[in-house]
């Protein structure tokens, strides 16, 4: 998680950067289509105003004074009038003007070296003579592309203006949230965290700060009370474990014990070890640290195993060990033996007859019997705390046994994996990680 909060923090300030640059870029092209639009409109409506103009006074002059050519004030402009007797003659010389209606046309094409050339025409035509009047728009055409690029370019000169404002906007809001989030951290890593709220102002930030102040203060207390709790509840359980054992290596120590009597002391010794080996295991992992050890795992698993042959009873059990020794974990005894201890102990409550085999490995350790075998279902579900497996019937257990097995495999980089055996039964591996051996 720490991990990823800082790739959070990079995207939240690419969006504003984004969010600058998509509303610079839109605001400066939607200005630019406007501005270009605006323009060729205004261009167009008083070209053809002067167009209009120009053409109809060419019509009054040429009707004033037929024998003498008008003349046009104008650059840029060309007149030509045309009498009835000279229609046919325009067919062949100008056939797109021909057909051309009254109004003014937009006409461009390419000439004989290759040149783009566009006017505008003006078109009236009377039953006995028709006038045009065409302006060269090759030069306004030309202007127009120079504007465009001036407005292309702008348009991409704001758009980097956008960026470089949205970096140092998205930059000046995100400090305040980068030093919250850096004093935060710094914050947890001591066991009494430093108030936020006093190195922010009262804006939204100070406020956050404010709220993580109190979430902060709570979950000191939270934490607090835990750690008494469990210190108080180990001191308190283990003293009467303490006294239990006493008593027992006492009474075992008398010669005149009876068999059935010492049966049952040393059945109440193994209760006391494993009642003290799961409360250390359980303080481990509610203050989440190590425990260091030189755990021989084969001595463990030995021991183990005498524990559940003295339990079997009713059962054509046989409890074996295998492979190869010399398997040492740094862990304490503890841990290793509530580990490998819920395996075997699932795998003998579980197998009516056969075989609980123990092989040693390595670096694992597998516990293989031929009970019933898993179901899909179980596999999926079986180191969920309180589950209990399709298996289970009305056998005693809350199913917190392998979920407990997880978090001391999560704490101690060690793995653990129930798969169903080749032919029957399950197998459960318990991989030690970088275990030394010796």
């Amino acid at each position: 998680m720490g991990r990823r909060r800082p790739r959070y923090r990079r995207q939240l300030r690419s969006r504003i950067i984004l969010a600058f640059v998509l509303l610079g870029f839109g605001l400066t092209a939607l200005f630019a289509f406007a501005t270009n639009w605006t323009r060729n409109r205004v261009e167009t409506q008083l070209v053809e105003d002067v167009m209009n103009k120009n053409i109809d006074e060419y019509a009054r002059q040429y009707y004033s004074a037929p024998d003498r050519n008008p003349e046009i004030q104008v650059q840029q402009m060309f007149a030509r009038h045309v009498r009835r007797e000279r229609f046919e003659e325009l067919r062949q010389e100008e056939p797109d003007w021909y057909e051309l209606s009254d109004g003014i046309h937009n006409i461009s094409g390419t000439d004989e070296n290759g040149e783009t050339f566009a006017y505008k025409l003006a078109v009236r035509k009377t039953p006995d003579e028709w006038f045009f009047l065409a302006y060269d728009m090759t030069q306004a055409r030309r202007g127009e592309e120079q504007f465009n690029r001036a407005i292309f370019s702008s348009v991409v000169v704001f758009t980097l203006l956008s960026l470089l404002v949205g970096w140092w906007a998205a930059s000046r809001v995100m400090s305040p949230v980068s030093e919250l989030a850096r004093r935060l951290k710094l914050s947890g890593r001591s066991a009494q965290p430093e108030a936020l709220a006093a190195h922010f102002p009262d804006d939204e930030v100070g406020q956050l700060a404010e709220a993580l102040d109190d979430y902060a203060e709570r979950l000191t207390d939270v934490v607090q009370r835990d750690r008494e709790f469990n210190a108080d509840v180990s001191h308190e359980l283990r003293t009467p474990l303490a006294v239990i054992k006493g008593a027992v290596e006492l009474l075992l120590s008398r010669p005149d014990v009876d068999d059935k009597t010492r049966s049952r002391l040393l059945r109440i010794q193994r209760a006391e070890q494993q009642c003290t080996d799961l409360i250390s295991a359980l303080l481990l992992l509610s203050r989440n640290e190590r425990g260091h050890g030189a755990s021989d795992v084969a001595k463990v698993a030995e021991q183990l195993l005498d524990v559940h042959r003295a339990q079997v009873v009713g059962k054509t059990l046989e409890l074996r060990m295998e492979g190869e020794r010399g398997l040492v974990v740094d862990a304490p005894e503890a841990a290793v033996a509530v580990a490998l201890g819920n395996l075997i102990g699932n795998a003998v409550k579980y197998t009516k007859s056969g075989e609980v085999i123990v092989r040693l490995h390595a670096d694992h350790v597998e516990v293989i019997d031929s009970g019933p075998g898993l179901s899909a279902e179980d596999a999926a579900k079986l180191f969920e705390r309180g589950y209990r497996g399709t298996h289970a019937g009305h056998s005693q257990g809350g199913g917190i046994g392998l979920s407990i097995v997880r978090r001391l495999c999560a704490l101690y980089g060690w793995n653990v994996r129930v798969a169903p055996g080749k032919v029957q039964g399950v197998v459960a591996t318990l991989t030690f990680s970088d275990a030394p051996t010796t």
